[in-house]
């Protein structure tokens, strides 16, 4: 929300930039830390950073192409699902090839590290950790950071205030009749698709091994046949945005997540069929969220304080549901939970979009018109200008 507010009088690329930074800093800083209040601020740090970016990335690429962007918006989201695909892949290999099991509980460290522990000295704030192999993951994705910062900032010089002010102020005369109630049914929608989203990654795992009786590295390889089809059906998806409509790929997407998590109920206990509707089902959500951002933005301009809206809503949905979800299968564990969570996801979003569409589309008829006769106008008398 903070992130909102302050897209709203800064620059777009400066902020993004500062964001980075932040990140930067936390990621320097969280392997170092000894004491648990620290470790709190600096993923306070963190997260508050990367809050800002899921804002600012959104309403910067809004800012740039506007309703045209929809392509832009869906490699946006791909590099997001991208990153989370391969990002614990590479850091198992880093650490799995550099750490051998007999050396676990004796690390390679140099002699003063030995004695360093939190008994040792209770007032040490910061410290090197016991296993620097966990020093060096957070030290390069940190330089990584450090490095986008450096190009958001070169850019920052680059760009011109005055063209950014007239992009933003031609944004602002476009809003809808019912921009506030939009903006609503937008959160709800997307906290029940982040929800879900989020539940079934984190448990299909524990799903197949307990419920369906999967060994470890079958279910670890359905958790990466999900994410897998979620990260390839958002890079296909920057193709399909070229030539279908936003509104267009969120009802094929609801459609795929409805009959896929439908699929995943009746035959919770089947290994083929779990395989196959997982897949289905990670495709099927990968392009709803950049498309929705994408759709609104058809109908209504997105500022930084509606984008953060919305946002939240996704970031609630992201952090309550598995919350929820995670305590009602503990109590039940016979019943699959996870895969009633995202059927009746499915059947929310899929309900609540032909609602968002019709409140979307009346109030709009006249007003178009009326800036299509506008238009036409400035064309046909261009000395009335």
């Amino acid at each position: 929300m903070i992130g909102g507010v302050l897209f709203e009088c800064m620059n777009h690329v400066l902020l993004l930039g500062l964001s980075m930074l932040a990140t930067t800093v936390g990621l320097y800083l969280i392997p170092f830390c000894k004491t648990a209040a620290l470790l709190i601020t600096m993923m306070s740090v963190f997260g508050a950073a990367a809050g800002a970016l899921d804002t600012g990335g959104n309403i910067l690429i809004l800012a740039l192409w506007g309703d045209k962007g929809a392509p832009h918006m869906q490699a946006l989201h791909f590099s997001f699902a991208l990153g989370a695909f391969l990002a614990p892949i590479l850091a198992k290999l880093a650490l799995g090839t550099t750490v051998s099991p007999e050396n676990h509980t004796e690390p390679h460290l140099h002699p003063a590290a030995l004695n360093r522990s939190p008994e040792a000295d209770p007032g040490l704030l910061f410290a090197a950790p016991d296993d620097l192999n966990l020093l060096w993951a957070y030290a390069a994705i940190g330089t990584y950071t450090f490095v986008v910062s450096v190009f958001l900032f070169a850019l920052f010089f680059m760009k011109s205030w005055k063209h950014e002010k007239s992009t933003a102020s031609a944004q602002e005369s476009r809003r809808a009749k019912h921009h506030r109630a939009l903006l609503c049914l937008l959160f709800l929608f997307f906290f029940f698709y982040v929800g879900a989203e989020v539940t079934y990654g984190s448990y299909v795992f524990s799903f197949a091994t307990t419920h369906v009786g999967m060994e470890e590295s079958k279910a670890a390889g359905l958790n990466s046949a999900f994410w897998g089809a979620f990260a390839a059906c958002r890079g296909l998806a920057i193709l399909f945005a070229t030539c279908l409509r936003p509104g267009t790929m969120i009802v094929v997407s609801n459609i795929g997540s409805l009959v896929s998590s439908l699929f995943l109920v009746l035959f919770d206990k089947n290994p083929l069929c779990l395989w196959i509707a997982s897949s289905v089902y990670g495709a099927s959500m990968a392009t709803t969220f950049p498309s929705g951002i994408s759709w609104l933005e058809q109908y209504t301009s997105i500022s930084g304080k509606s984008a953060a809206f919305f946002v939240v809503g996704a970031c609630l949905g992201d952090m309550a549901i598995p919350a929820v979800i995670g305590i009602l299968q503990g109590e039940y564990p016979g019943l699959p939970v996870v895969l009633y969570t995202c059927l009746g996801s499915a059947i929310f979003t899929a309900a609540l979009f032909p609602v968002m569409y019709k409140l979307a589309t009346l109030p709009l008829d006249h007003s178009r018109r009326k800036r299509e006769r506008m238009r036409t106008r400035k064309l046909c008398f261009p000395l009335l200008r």
